[in-house]
């Protein structure tokens, strides 16, 4: 299984893509390039990169265009979390300000020093991963306690009958010694009774095991918020 990460290059400059082609693909990177923003929304349904390197000046549609369409379009809800690294040779702030609140994750201005672009490809996919982890942990704790929920409600339908059964084939057998079928009804409803309580132990386990998790989401969250600040 290749375990590559994949970063699509969207620069209309040909020097440019090709060097960090060239570089990145040494480094163990799986690179596709795309010429301009048309191009790269379409590689971005077909490949699904880990990452986008997106150059802000481009014939077509630029860096803005691209990343608002990826974060806000319907059509692209399914990319809207692939991570941005917008790149200009404009040096404004206003620029910078522009692309970050547009959803890039970062903003690197031309020339490129190469150790320093790789230095934050490398922080941008960490995060991105993190996030990713932190989400997935949430998912997990919503399946824990709709499971919880379900179980608990489970356990507590069966409990009653399986005690009016149990009373039931006992009060059966004392009155009646000479019936083995009411005696067996009895000890079959206590095994089941038994099996009652060692499964809501189980679930009382799972439920405190669920709310630990969810006292630890509200940092967890914070975290995300910071990373994504």
């Amino acid at each position: 299984m290749d375990n590559r990460k994949r970063i699509l290059l969207v620069d209309d400059e040909q020097i440019n893509r090709e060097f960090f082609d060239v570089m990145l693909s040494k480094l163990g990177f799986e690179i596709k390039q795309a010429e301009n923003g048309v191009d790269a929304l379409e590689l971005v349904k077909r490949w699904k990169p880990d990452l986008i390197m997106l150059d802000n000046v481009m014939p077509r549609l630029s860096g803005w265009e691209v990343t608002k369409i990826l974060k806000t379009h319907e059509d692209y809800r399914d990319y809207s979390e692939i991570p941005i690294i917008m790149f200009s040779a404009m040096d404004d702030v206003k620029d910078k300000v522009e692309g970050l609140e547009l959803g890039a994750d970062d903003y690197i201005t031309k020339p490129f020093n190469f150790s320093e672009v790789l230095a934050r490809i490398r922080a941008v996919l960490r995060t991105h991963e993190l996030v990713g982890q932190i989400e997935r942990r949430d998912e997990r704790i919503r399946v824990t306690e709709s499971l919880t929920k379900t179980l608990l409600e489970f356990v507590e339908g069966l409990r009653i009958p399986l005690e009016r059964l149990a009373a039931d084939a006992e009060s059966a057998s004392k009155g009646a010694i000479e019936d083995a079928f009411a005696a067996r009804m009895h000890e079959r409803a206590l095994a089941s009774l038994a099996k009652l309580d060692a499964l809501d132990t189980k679930v009382a386990s799972l439920k405190e095991e669920a709310d630990t998790l969810k006292k630890q989401e509200t940092a967890l969250h914070a975290i995300k918020k910071n990373l994504r600040a």
